[in-house]
């Protein structure tokens, strides 16, 4: 028999429960996100105080000296429907914490059962008063505080004393932290709001930028922001109130507090027009929808940049922080002071001055200076420029004046920041209108992160970041940054820099119209700026073909790059070496403005070589023949030098090998290889490992035998390890050099070093056949796939051009394990022979490339449609 206190406990948890049904009901009719965080909060008021009363008679120690406080989100009245109540019991000095302790595990216990997290916090009142970094976000969480039960007297202190005490005494060191924790929170996210799936209380522009915007308020000593009738405080308000929205509509999709905006809940908010419209029947496009979010966002993201900027000077961190003080005179019109562009002031009324605000070659200088010093714009300036869109658009004149203001922006150093304050105003699409079908524009796949606006800027960004790449600077050989380094020169010597800076600019464009083909669609949309520009021929030419070809790189870069055809094919497109350097640096920048992680150095390695080679024929200073035995000849002297009394067996090894194991190994590798060839005779499987955290190498040197490439991979494979690329080569004499590039999927070979080891002597047990491995996949744990963001479609296409002696075969598929070995154990079932692997992939996409031979020919194309066949049924079979 349940006892009273028991039936008391329920009746409170179900009253509760049915409370929550009632708010998401009234919710999901068209509630607004403010009236369900404030049922909610409500809600709990109640269920709080009366389980503290219920308490009460069998503890007579929480009568006197003992307070609940509602503290962060729920301290503010935002108890979003997921999120975690957040308690603060405060205890007087005379309360012993050991004899409240079990009555308060009790009251929070009953919550869990509720099904409620609670996250509670026992502290005295002079616990409150210290400051911790450490402990920094318990200081911001009792900044909003409410009292729920308990001793008045005790919160009272709290309130008027204590929180008040601690901001005067350490308001600098928390504004420092405050501001630190934010900006280490925007880096997390590339320091941009325009991600095509964002998380809207983390991100900039989210949520907790509100929380930060109030409490940098509270900190300045001006309370929580007084409302204003002002535009941008009507539009952040309405900002607050959609995110909320959008915050609750999340959490009861997802049913926990989960903030991802992913793609299926984008689809289902538009799906029901939330925060668009009142009538939840009519959907909205998602991409519309998306626009409606990043319009919010952007209003959160300026009202934090204000609070900061009205913050005193030394409380800015580094990148908040005005620059040196510096005045440019521009004809008087405007000055920069402080790192800040001010206008000069309106003239008086009927002064009969022109308002500098109006004048478009003065607007455009001053976007100029940006560029050239990433100042940024005053307050009241940027909303006078806003005011005078209309005004500045009628005055605008296109032609040589308006591409001279254009270049300007462009060719300066911090240009992308420049255009995003363009782009904000709606300046930019009065100078190119073009650029209006992507602003905050979602192109879906698991390979981008920005919007096309954004990736936009931070291609640009990454083009000056090569202009200022320092040659000087101690880069670690093979880094990225080593990298840029080398690019680096190929911008500053750009006869046209501004050129490419507006094919940037320009080559995405037709993704907001496209049916297909968006470089071509934003060629056709570039004509008409260029027409407007008045650009001459030889310049619009070289923009426009550019933006049509700036996905050829690209594509070549996943065949065979140390293959003459394909080299002559690449070359035949780009024809100059003005066009191959633009758009060698285009590709570079495009890669590295996908997502943080997309360009490696493996592959900014291949596209120098591309560059290298297709630079190479287009001058054609030699010819690919003698580029191969002239290099090879001095690399049989270098590796020579290494191996002293060995050249003739040096160039005996390297007889036969293709030109592409030549040019990607450098002569320490291959004196590796060839001393492990050499040991041969004692062991017929030699494997050379190198860990690394990033990507790991394992090298195998062993005569050439059936299923080779494909029992490599099934080994890998068995330890979890997701190969990134990989290649297969062999000499005249029939030996195979094999490598594979891989990072380690389960982080075994981080975590436990001792396993090394085991990995190496499994690998070889694989190669020498001691063990199957069959019995090394069987013993693999097989992981329950999650459903793909974005679904591939298998394809498979056969090119005999892209080859003089081979078939080229190209997989497009989804990323998924096994799928190497699946399709490398097809091909062997064939009877064919893998002469080049190439291994890429792009978010959830596989592209592998394989060139192929049969009995040394090209595969016939009764072979070829057998073969494809066969490979989409591995493909399905392994999707299993």
């Amino acid at each position: 028999m349940q006892t009273s206190e028991a039936i008391i406990t329920t009746d409170r948890s179900s009253l509760y429960q049915r409370r929550m049904v009632e708010i998401r009901g009234a919710f999901e009719a068209g509630g607004s996100g403010t009236g369900a965080i404030a049922a909610r909060t409500s809600a709990m008021d109640e269920l709080i105080l009366n389980l503290w009363q219920d308490a009460l008679p069998g503890n007579s120690i929480l009568a006197a000296g003992v307070t609940v406080v509602a503290i962060g989100g729920y301290g503010r009245r935002e108890l979003f429907p997921c999120s975690d109540v957040d308690l603060l019991f405060l205890l007087d000095a005379k309360v012993s914490e050991k004899e409240v302790k079990e009555p308060i595990r009790r009251i929070c216990q009953k919550m869990w059962d509720t099904g409620i997290r609670v996250a509670q916090a026992i502290r005295r009142l002079a616990e409150c008063e210290r400051f911790s970094e450490d402990n920094s976000e318990f200081t911001f969480a009792i900044m909003d505080h409410r009292l729920l039960a308990g001793d008045a007297t005790l919160y009272s202190r709290l309130a008027n004393d204590v929180v008040p005490k601690l901001i005067e005494k350490d308001r600098n060191a928390i504004l420092d932290r405050l501001l630190a924790l934010t900006q280490e929170r925007h880096a997390k996210y590339g320091s941009t709001l325009f991600h095509l799936e964002p998380n809207i209380k983390d991100c900039p522009g989210g949520l907790r930028d509100v929380h930060v915007c109030g409490w940098l308020s509270m900190l300045d000593g001006r309370g929580r922001t007084a409302a204003d009738t002002t535009s941008e405080a009507f539009g952040f308000g309405q900002a607050v109130e959609f995110l909320r929205l959008v915050r609750c509509f999340l959490h009861y999709r997802h049913e926990r507090d989960d903030n991802t905006l992913d793609w299926q809940a984008q689809d289902a908010a538009a799906a029901i027009s939330v925060g668009v419209s009142d009538d939840r029947s009519q959907g909205v496009d998602a991409a519309y929808w998306m626009r409606v979010y990043f319009r919010h966002a952007r209003s959160i993201e300026r009202r934090l940049k204000r609070e900061i900027e009205d913050l005193p000077p030394r409380k800015q961190p580094r990148r908040f922080s005005l620059k040196r003080d510096r005045v440019t005179d521009a004809g008087g019109a405007f000055r920069i002071e402080r790192g800040k562009a001010i206008l000069r002031s309106s003239p008086p009324a009927g002064s009969g001055e022109e308002d500098p605000a109006h004048d478009p070659e003065i607007v455009l200088e001053i976007f100029a200076a940006m560029a050239r010093t990433d100042c940024t714009l005053e307050r009241q300036s940027e909303e006078r420029i806003s005011h005078a869109l209309g005004s500045i658009s009628a005055r605008l004149e296109e032609g040589p004046s308006l591409w001279t203001r254009l270049r300007e922006i462009l060719v300066g150093p911090y240009a992308g920041n420049a255009l995003r304050a363009m782009h904000a105003l709606g300046l930019l699409e009065l100078l190119v209108p073009e650029f209006h079908g992507i602003d905050a524009l979602v192109i879906r796949d698991a390979y981008h992160r920005y919007t096309v606006d954004e990736h936009t800027f931070v291609l640009i960004d990454t083009l000056h970041e090569l202009q200022r790449a320092d040659p000087a600077a101690n880069q670690e050989k093979g880094s990225l940054a080593d990298w840029a380094v080398r690019f680096g020169p190929l911008v500053r010597e750009l006869p046209h820099p501004e050129l490419l800076y507006l094919m940037a600019l320009l080559h995405d464009t037709g993704k907001g119209r496209s049916t297909g083909d968006h470089a071509e669609e934003s060629a056709g949309m570039a004509r008409g700026l260029l027409a407007r520009l008045e650009l001459d021929p030889y310049e619009s030419d070289l923009v426009l073909s550019l933006i049509e070809n700036h996905l050829e790189m690209s594509s070549t870069l996943r065949r065979d790059i140390f293959d003459s055809e394909t080299v002559r094919t690449f070359a035949g497109k780009v024809h100059t070496p003005e066009l191959l350097r633009m758009l060698t640096l285009f590709t570079y920048a495009d890669i590295n403005a996908v997502h943080p992680d997309a360009l490696t150095p493996w592959k900014a390695e291949n596209l120098w070589r591309l560059y290298i080679a297709t630079a190479n024929y287009l001058d054609r200073s030699v010819d690919d023949e003698r580029v191969g035995a002239q290099e090879a000849r001095e690399l049989v002297d270098r590796v020579s030098a290494l191996v002293p009394d060995k050249r003739v067996a040096v160039a005996d090894f390297l007889e036969g090998f293709p030109e592409r194991y030549v040019l990607t190994r450098s002569p320490e590798q291959i004196r590796t290889h060839f001393r492990m060839a050499e040991r041969l005779k004692q062991d017929r499987v030699q494997l050379d490992f190198r860990y690394a955290p990033a990507v790991s190498e394992l090298t195998v040197v062993t005569p050439d035998r059936a299923l080779l490439f494909a029992n490599m991979t099934g080994a890998l494979a068995a330890w979890g390890m997701n190969i990134v690329t990989a290649d297969a080569f062999s000499n005249l004499n029939g030996i195979v050099v094999d490598s594979f590039r891989f990072t380690d999927t389960f982080r075994t070979l981080e975590m436990n070093h001792s396993e090394h080891e085991r990995f190496v002597k499994s690998i070889y047990d694989v190669m020498t056949g001691a063990v199957p491995v069959e019995k090394l996949l069987s013993g693999r744990r097989r992981s329950r796939r999650k459903a793909p963001k974005v679904v591939v479609d298998p394809r498979v296409e056969f090119f005999e051009e892209a080859s003089s002696h081979s078939t080229l075969v190209e997989v497009i598929a989804q990323d998924l394990p096994g799928l190497l070995r699946a399709l490398s154990l097809t091909i062997a079932a064939g009877g064919h022979n893998i002469e080049v692997a190439l291994v890429d992939t792009e978010g959830e996409t596989a592209i592998d490339v394989f060139y192929l031979t049969h009995q040394t020919a090209r595969l016939e194309k009764k072979q070829q449609k057998e073969l494809r066949i066969a490979l989409l049924e591995a493909m399905e079979e392994n999707a299993r």
